[in-house]
């Protein structure tokens, strides 16, 4: 019989062989095409700045939440800005997770009960798959953004139904057709969840996302926003009900049982959101940005399209070019970085063999002559 330790290695020598095996890096110098800052706000002085002084304006300095919310972590500062966020999201509540994964980890596995069906789009994020294998419902995947598949496995669905998908999508970075698939899950009777962590500050007039910009917010079960990504800052929120959010305080075993966010990161969170108020000008470069990328590529269509690359269609800050070899895109990757342009290769198993590929995120504060240098190298 192996010793534990042999079969550690053996998967990871699994793993050297089909050239997938993962390693930790540094951030670097380098233009920035990998990562979700879409505004900036990460590398902001100014909101750094008025983080640090808002903090020195607390009357009660404390470093950490020392415990659970239940327990010792909750505070008269996360319940003002839950009532806020709630606010902002026009809501009826909002509950505070620690990330998107852990929110998403919380409602999946605590409300479907057995005996439920949940329904989940085929490209949804490893943190909803992760919450759904923590479940007891069934679980039945449907084609990526297809509606006729979707409504074919929703008619053959039994107990409580419920939905997830995301408002964009955040490996190939297109939009769920969220009004169509609403109006079927009402057909159904079916509860919606939706995970808007990369439509949050970058959709709409004020950056709410999708749902409030389709004006469909009322209509969804469940809404997941994550701070981590446009804001900037860390931690996530569930908006809906105020029966959902106590349901979640008693049975949500992430929650539950996770020592609560430190006041720096509701601080953080607090000023990210106002800062996000005057986040017209990000927004309308980052749309630019998208605008000339799209354009930049469809000169270049008929290089792009070969059997070895392909450009995913998307109009968001995510955009992704398939590779279908993981020696391939990661060599792509290797030349992007050494022209000092920051992009990643997303390998297999992280996506289904054969659609490896190059994930390209574009910024308000990238630059038209970085997204040309960007785009040749990508073509060479």
């Amino acid at each position: 019989m192996q010793s534990i330790p042999d079969k550690l290695n053996n998967l990871l020598e699994k793993r050297k062989l089909e050239n997938s095996l993962r390693r930790l890096s540094l951030t670097s110098e380098m233009v920035d095409f990998c990562s979700n800052d879409y505004l900036g706000f990460s590398s902001s002085s100014e909101l750094y700045d008025t983080i640090s002084e808002k903090m020195d304006q607390l009357t009660s300095k404390s470093n950490g939440a020392t415990g659970s919310r239940l327990i010792s972590g909750n505070s008269d500062l996360v319940e003002r800005l839950e009532s806020r966020v709630s606010n902002f999201f026009e809501g009826e509540a909002a509950l505070f997770f620690n990330s998107g994964y852990n929110a998403n980890q919380s409602i999946l596995s605590a409300i479907p009960q057995k005996g439920d069906t949940i329904l989940y789009d085929e490209l949804v994020h490893a943190s909803i798959k992760d919450g759904l294998r923590l479940g007891f419902a069934n679980k039945i995947s449907f084609k990526h953004n297809d509606l006729e598949d979707f409504e074919r496995r929703l008619k053959n669905s039994k107990g409580d139904i419920y939905v997830v998908v995301e408002s964009i999508y955040s490996m190939d970075g297109d939009r769920c057709p969220l009004k169509k698939l609403l109006g079927i899950c009402k057909k159904y009777n079916a509860y919606l969840i939706v995970d808007e962590a990369h439509s949050l500050g970058v959709v709409g007039d004020k950056g709410q996302g999708i749902c409030i910009n389709e004006r469909v917010q009322e209509d969804v079960f469940a809404r997941i926003y994550t701070f981590g990504k446009a804001l900037g800052v860390h931690g996530a929120c569930v908006v809906g009900s105020q029966l959902l959010k106590q349901y979640l305080i008693n049975f949500a075993r992430p929650f539950i049982y996770t020592t609560a966010l430190p006041h720096h990161s509701l601080v953080s969170v607090s000023c990210a959101l106002d800062y996000l108020n005057q986040a017209k000008e990000p927004r309308k470069r980052l749309t630019e940005n998208i605008k000339y990328f799209q354009n930049s590529m469809a000169k270049a269509k008929d290089e792009m399209m070969s059997d070895n690359m392909k450009l995913i269609e998307s109009n968001t800050a995510i955009q992704g070019v398939i590779i279908p070899d993981n020696i391939l895109v990661r060599n792509k990757a290797l030349h992007l970085q050494e022209s000092g342009l920051d992009v990643r290769a997303i390998l297999s198993p992280t996506v289904k063999p054969g659609s490896e590929r190059l994930r390209i995120c574009l910024h308000s504060f990238n630059t038209f002559a970085e997204i040309d240098l960007l785009i040749s190298r990508v073509l060479e």
